[in-house]
Parts: C-alpha cells; structure tokens; sequence
C-alpha cells in the first residue's frame, strides 16, 4: 500500500514538472528542443548522482539517438537561454517575498586549459588561486527560496584576445572583455527590466569598490548596499563637484568646478 501511494506520489511531482518546463519552454521555436528541456530537466532534478549527460540519460533509460539528440540541444542547437531565465524569473520570483537580490560570483573546478575563460586565478569557492572557470550572477532572495535572475560566464582578458582558443571553444565573436562588476550591472539592468519584484542589492566589497558599478545603480534609482574596502578613498558629503552659479552680471561666467577637497580614507570615516 505505501509502494502504491510513493508511485502515484512521484507520478503526480513528474506531471507537475513536465507542465512546469512546458509553461517554461513554451517560447522555444522547435518541438524537438522543448522535448530535450524537459528530458535534461527531469535528469538533473531526479534521483541519481552524477549530473552529466551521458549517465543521466542512461539513468532515464533513453536512447542513443536521443543522447545525441539532447547534446545537439545544449551545445550548438540556436535557442536564446534569456527566453528561459526571463520566463522562469517572472513565473517564480513573485512567490519567494523577496527580500533582496544578491550579487555574486562562484568558482568552478575544472582541469585543462579548453573550457571557456578557464584560468588560474583566485575562487572564493575555492578559498584559493586554482584552475577554474568565474562565473557572475544575480538572485533574487526570499523568505520562501532564491532563483537566478541571471549568471554570466567572466572570460578573462586574455582570452579575449586570443582568437584562435576563442574559435574552438565556441566563444561569439561579439563577446568582449567585461570585469565582474560590468557583468554584474548588465545582469541587474537586464532583470530590472523584467515582471519581477524589484528589492535592494547587495554585494561585497568586490563589487562596492568599483565606482562604475555604484553608478550604473544609482543612475537606474536602484536601491543597494554594499561592502567597500576600508582603505577605500572618498569625498565628504559637502564636497561640490557641480560648475558654481555666477553671482551678479560682473566677470565671466565660471567653467570649472572649484578643486576638490583631500579624499579621507574610509577606515578613520
């Protein structure tokens, strides 16, 4: 009797996922590729250990001809992956009583030198400098869960400029240079543009160092609150950085802001 009722359980959760990733995948122009989301779906989220393609299809009993399939799909089937996380933000986001959206970005272990934008460099996953690819998101977080409102893959400066390792790994011609904090405000400009709860943004002191950042934010009225490094330098609030009014109709009229004062450090502030 337990059997029975655990089946029709698992029955009843696989035809809410399989409705779930059809709402979600609904934009996907190929019917052939909506069946490839929902069968790597149900492979990364049902039972089974490792995650990669081949031993999650086999897990799920489907064929050779489908792996080939499902492979096609994610490397070099063309579907744009925003249609999804955009679909997915506005579906979910609304239930979770955001509290705040999460600027951040995670190290991924890898070996070799072909991966996209991998590199020795320092992960905060890692707690060290390792070979690993960076990659930067955005959740939103709230009392009832998180979601991705998006991630981005940082590609190293050096990669950039190198076209041939670009060429085969698949990088687009039209991907540039961009530092964590550019990918960072490109992600939060794209989702501040979508149908989702709107919350303060906070990030550490890798993001509240860069001025840019800080102003890409406060020119969209975003409200934030970030970490900034103690030996930071900034201006005092009565520094004026605007051209002064003239005063009566006698001399030329100013052109230049007056000199700024001494930075302080944030540390004595």
């Amino acid at each position: 009797m337990e059997a029975a009722m655990v089946e029709v359980s698992a029955s009843e959760l696989r035809g809410r996922l399989a409705e779930f990733v059809a709402e979600m995948v609904s934009g996907l122009p190929h019917v052939r590729q909506r069946e490839n989301a929902l069968v790597y779906v149900r492979g990364l989220i049902e039972q089974g250990g490792r995650k990669s393609l081949q031993p999650t299809l086999f897990r799920l009993e489907e064929s050779s001809a489908r792996y080939e399939s499902v492979q096609q799909f994610l490397a070099d089937s063309p579907w744009d992956p925003q249609l999804l996380v955009r679909r997915c933000a506005e579906r979910v986001v609304p239930e979770l009583d955001v509290l705040a959206w999460v600027v951040d970005d995670t190290g991924i272990a890898k070996q070799g030198k072909h991966s996209p934008g991998v590199k020795r460099q320092y992960s905060g996953t890692l707690g060290k400098i390792g070979n690993c690819q960076i990659t930067v998101s955005v959740h939103a977080v709230g009392a009832q869960g998180t979601l991705p409102l998006g991630w981005s893959l940082y590609l190293p400066e050096e990669w950039c400029a190198d076209e041939l390792r670009r060429a085969r790994a698949k990088v687009p011609a039209a991907v540039a240079f961009e530092t964590k904090p550019q990918l960072a405000g490109g992600l939060i400009e794209q989702a501040a543009g979508w149908q989702v709860p709107l919350a303060p943004i906070l990030a550490d002191s890798a993001y509240g160092d860069d001025s840019g950042f800080r102003t890409k934010l406060h020119a969209r009225e975003l409200e934030y609150l970030l970490a900034i490094s103690a030996p930071l330098s900034v201006y005092g609030p009565e520094t004026p950085f605007s051209v002064p009014e003239r005063h009566g109709n006698v001399g030329r009229r100013p052109s230049v802001a007056p000199p700024a004062p001494t930075t302080a450090r944030v540390r004595p502030l």
